[in-house]
């Protein structure tokens, strides 16, 4: 886990050690309503870090996916947009269309 990782965990376990139960339920409160904007920066900063590691000479989906530790297919979804589950993915057009 690198530093930036480590510190972000560790500044949301501090939430929870806020010794007053107001201010603690404020704090974590303030974190949960901002969290839907940050995961979405933070899908666009992936995307646009893996879509900068596609781009290099010799780069496939394979490969970056083995850099990363995660299957071809879950590159091509990030670099896609995609998230959740495939439900939620526009449909394959028919063959011969």
């Amino acid at each position: 886990m690198s530093e930036e990782v480590q510190r972000v965990f560790e500044a949301i376990d501090a939430l929870e050690g806020i010794a007053d139960p107001t201010e603690r339920a404020r704090a974590l409160s303030e974190v949960l309503k901002g969290l839907p904007d940050r995961n979405k920066k933070l899908k666009t900063a992936r995307q646009a870090a893996v879509a900068e590691l596609l781009a290099r000479p010799g780069a496939s989906l394979r490969s970056v996916g083995a850099e990363l530790g995660i299957s071809f297919s879950t590159v091509q979804d990030i670099v896609k947009g995609y998230s959740g589950s495939g439900s939620k993915r526009p449909k394959a057009a028919p063959a011969g269309e």
